[in-house]
Parts: C-alpha cells; sequence; structure tokens
C-alpha cells in the first residue's frame, strides 16, 4: 500500500478548459469563506437526507404503510440525487453558478414544506423525489464551486469543509430531527429543515462571491468523454458500494437498537448524533490525510467499515457494543468520504461540473441501493442484525475494487514516468 503516493500523479487524460476561478489560496492558507457557506448549506441538506433514520416507525405509523416500505423514502431520495445530479449538471453548465446555487436550495426549502403538508404517502414519497433533485444539483454545483477555489493540493480539505456540514446534520439535525419527531410529531422536522434552508438561502445571497464563467463555455460532448477512462468507472463502484455498505445497516439503526440491542427508545437521538460525532471527527482526519495519502485512505477506511459493520452483526444484541459500533462507523465511512470525492475530481478533473456531479450520484447509488438491499433481508425475516452482514458484503466488494484502481493507478504512473525519461534522451539525440 503506497501510503506516500501523490494523489494525483496521473496527468488528466482527456485535455478540456477550465473555468477561471478566483485567485486560490496559497498551500496551507485559510479556506475561502464561501467554501464554509457551502457546508453550512450542506448541514440542511445532510439532516433532510439522512433525519428519516429516526422517524421511520413514526412515518409508518402515520402513513399506514410498513417500516420496509417508509425506508424507501430514503431510497426515494437517493435515486432524486443519482437521477438529478447529472441531469442539472448538464442542464446549468452554462448558467452563472451563484445564481444556480440560490435556485436549487430555494426548491429544495419548497420540497420540505411539500413534506411537512404531505396527506399520504405518495405526495410524500414525490415531496423527497422533488428535494433530492434540488439537493443533487447543489451538491454538484457546489463541489465544483469549491474545488475551483482552492489549489489541487487542497481538494480533499474543502470536500472535507463540505462534508463536514453533512457530519454536523448527523451530530446535530439527525438527533435534533428524531427528538422533534418524538415530541412534536415527524412532520416538525420537516419544517425545521424548511426554516434551515431559508437561512442557508441568507447566506449564498450575501456570502458567495460570484464565479466568473470560463472564457469558453463548456461543451457538454468533451466533458462526457471522461466516462471513458476506467478509473471514472472505477470510482463510480468503489464509491456505490462503500456508501451502499455503510447506509444498508444505518438507515435501519433505529429498530435495530430498540429491537435488538433493546436500547431504550429515548435514548436513541443520542446514539444517532454519536454517529454523526464519529462522522464529524472521521471527515477532519480524513480531510488532512486524503490529499498526501488517497489511496492508504480509501484502502484503510473501507476495511475498517467492513470490520466494524461485521462486529455490529454479530454483537447488535448487546446494547454497549451496538452504541460504540454506531460511532465507529460513522467515523470510518465519512473518514473515507473526503478521499472518495477528491478521487473523482482528480480522475475526471477534465470536467469539473460533471465530475461533481458522478460523485454526488455515486454516492447515492449506494445511498439506493443499501436501504433497498436492507429492506430485503428484513422482509425476508432475517432480522434487523443481518442488514449490517449485507453492507459487510458491499464494502468487502468496495475493496476489492480499490485494489484493481491501485493497480492501474500504479501502471499508469510507470508508464509516464518512462515517457518522460525517453523525453530528455531523445531531445539529446537530436541535439
Amino acid at each position: 500500500m503506497a501510503l506516500g503516493m501523490p494523489a494525483e500523479p496521473i496527468p488528466t487524460p482527456v485535455p478540456a478548459p477550465t473555468p477561471t476561478p478566483p485567485p486560490p489560496p496559497a498551500q496551507g492558507a485559510r479556506m475561502p469563506l464561501a467554501v464554509y457557506i457551502l457546508g453550512l448549506s450542506v448541514f440542511a441538506l445532510g439532516t433532510s437526507e439522512f433525519m428519516l433514520t429516526g422517524l421511520l416507525p413514526a412515518i409508518a405509523d402515520d402513513m399506514n404503510v410498513s417500516i420496509p416500505q417508509a425506508g424507501l423514502l430514503i431510497s426515494a431520495f437517493a435515486i432524486g440525487m443519482v437521477v438529478g445530479a447529472p441531469l442539472l449538471a448538464v442542464a446549468t453548465l452554462r448558467l452563472p453558478r451563484r445564481t444556480t446555487l440560490i435556485a436549487l436550495i430555494t426548491v429544495f426549502g419548497l420540497g420540505q414544506v411539500a413534506g411537512a403538508l404531505a396527506p399520504n404517502y405518495a405526495l410524500l414519497f414525490a415531496s423527497r423525489i422533488v428535494s433530492a433533485l434540488a439537493c443533487a444539483g447543489f451538491w454538484a454545483v457546489g463541489a465544483a464551486v469549491a474545488i475551483a477555489m482552492v489549489p489541487v493540493n487542497a481538494r480533499a480539505r474543502a470536500m472535507a469543509v463540505m462534508i463536514g456540514g453533512l457530519s454536523i446534520a448527523n451530530v446535530l439535525g439527525v438527533p435534533l430531527g428524531a427528538l422533534l419527531g418524538d415530541g412534536l410529531g415527524w412532520r416538525s422536522a420537516f419544517w425545521a429543515v424548511g426554516a434551515a434552508s431559508a437561512i442557508a438561502l441568507v447566506g449564498i445571497l450575501t456570502r458567495i462571491p460570484r464565479i466568473p464563467l470560463p472564457a469558453e463555455k463548456p461543451r457538454l460532448r468533451q466533458e462526457l468523454r471522461i466516462y471513458r477512462d476506467p478509473q471514472v468507472l472505477f470510482s463510480v463502484a468503489v464509491t456505490a458500494l462503500a456508501a451502499g455498505g455503510v447506509f444498508c445497516a444505518f438507515s435501519y439503526l433505529k429498530p435495530l437498537l430498540t429491537d435488538v440491542a433493546h436500547v431504550d427508545a429515548g435514548w436513541v437521538p443520542a446514539v444517532l448524533g454519536l454517529f454523526g460525532v464519529g462522522a464529524l471527527i472521521g471527515t477532519t482526519i480524513g480531510g488532512r490525510v486524503a490529499d498526501a495519502h488517497l489511496f492508504g485512505v480509501l484502502l484503510s477506511g473501507i476495511t475498517a467499515s467492513t470490520v466494524f459493520l461485521v462486529a455490529l452483526a454479530l454483537f447488535a444484541s448487546t446494547p454497549a457494543v451496538a452504541v460504540a459500533l454506531s460511532f465507529l462507523i460513522g467515523l470510518s465511512a465519512f473518514y473515507t468520504a473526503p478521499a472518495l470525492n477528491a478521487r473523482m475530481f482528480n480522475v475526471g478533473g477534465a470536467a469539473p461540473t460533471l465530475a461533481g456531479a458522478t460523485t454526488t450520484s455515486s454516492f447515492n447509488l449506494g445511498n439506493t441501493a443499501g436501504p433497498w438491499l436492507g429492506g430485503l433481508v428484513i422482509s425476508a425475516n432475517l432480522g434487523f442484525a443481518a442488514t449490517a452482514w449485507a453492507g459487510a458484503a458491499m464494502t468487502v466488494l468496495a475493496l476489492v475494487l480499490v485494489a484493481a484502481s491501485l493497480r492501474l493507478h500504479r501502471s499508469q504512473f510507470r508508464v509516464v514516468a518512462r515517457s518522460a525519461e525517453r523525453a530528455p534522451a531523445a531531445a539529446c539525440v537530436e541535439a
């Protein structure tokens, strides 16, 4: 495992014009304020995406559906993210970035209001898809804006700031959503996210600068060429499997804690918050390490997630162990996230907007498949703890693909190195 291998020694195979961003900060300098505003906005997005983990039983009772059917609301959001990220990235490719962000956070907030008012399961399902489409577009465009504002060797750190908003959503937003759901009904959590979206809108209006479009407008056909690169396809698959494995178990964490570990329902928000604390710590560490040791972070983080998921499957009935593993799974999953994001921008750098969209879609392919697979396991009467076994199977496959990607990466590195050695020798002969 080449922990010291630079994150981006292989030149991007498809040259293309890139946007002209504001001058990037020097290495080691603080992140631009705009990146933190994007992280703040992601807090609202992430709270909405993951808060259903603590609300599924209440929604199932209110809507007269089973818990696995209620779990499909998580998959519906993820499907909207999968489809929406590339579609909205393409649709907004030539639009001003700031205007696009304003429009998307507004639609997202309105989607939360629609969910709070939904009279039946079908309309709630539709509101989740609409919110997800806006969320996906925001992630894709916001990630491209964040990456454009920093140098190459700070990409993982910039993405860690955005993902940090997601981590804080798990620390604060998701547990608070569960508390609101228990005290005031699940609809109150949707109203709260709508209010958070309004605050994010104010931040974008007042703090996000206008990002100039490139002198030569982006060409969709040229950006689509990144999908010919096998490393891009590896990155998509690894991201989807790593995320799916974790959320196969996490999506059903509340019933696992209450029905298998016999944790009092009143403690579930605190355990969800503990998952978020682990996520925040993991994001911070992973963001600092991944720029220099990208493959090392991927291999160690996904391996750790696999070990913790297997442990959860084996010891889910022991309350203290189940609670501790909730923290550790959050840590390992989000420790890997900055590296997964940065890797996609490294291999798909010729298409920065589509690279962001592809990363968003990849994560949410996993967030779709994971809860769906978990629902199948539960419906087969294998129990809530079996969702952790299914998740571990997904992360093992992710590890296999990371190893294949690393092997190809090293092969490409040797080819480039040999070409560089031949070039001076040829120049000497001509001289």
